[in-house]
């Protein structure tokens, strides 16, 4: 379980990580991050996004376990500006926990990347 001072629960948070951060694809899963500019800004956030196309209420609860059991060991490697929202592909259904866990690693370390390229 993914600590609730972790989570991102406001859709403005979602939709303004989404619309104005960076975006970094990997195979099953779309890493979307972001900057908060507030200062104060006391831990980092991480959100979800698991649709009807992954598949029935088991499968997206099962990919959003993995998802935020993934997300939960890399808190650490954040920001406290740090705004993540995880976005799960359809094929994310039938990956392993290992697979989605080293693609949402790459895919931070990714979006750190080109965050830096843009200041």
């Amino acid at each position: 379980m993914l600590p609730a001072q972790y989570r991102m629960t406001r859709s403005a948070d979602f939709s303004h990580t989404v619309k104005h951060g960076v975006r970094a694809p990997q195979p099953h899963i779309v890493v979307h991050a972001s900057r908060n500019a507030v200062c104060g800004a006391e831990a980092p956030r991480v959100g979800f996004i698991v649709a009807k196309s992954v598949g029935g209420a088991v499968d997206r609860h099962r990919v959003a376990r993995r998802l935020r059991h993934a997300a939960r060991g890399m808190i650490g490697d954040l920001q406290p500006a740090d705004r993540i929202v995880i976005r799960a592909l359809p094929s994310s259904r039938d990956a392993e926990s290992a697979t989605l866990g080293a693609q949402l690693l790459a895919g931070v370390r990714r979006a750190h990347d080109l965050m830096e390229r843009r200041r």
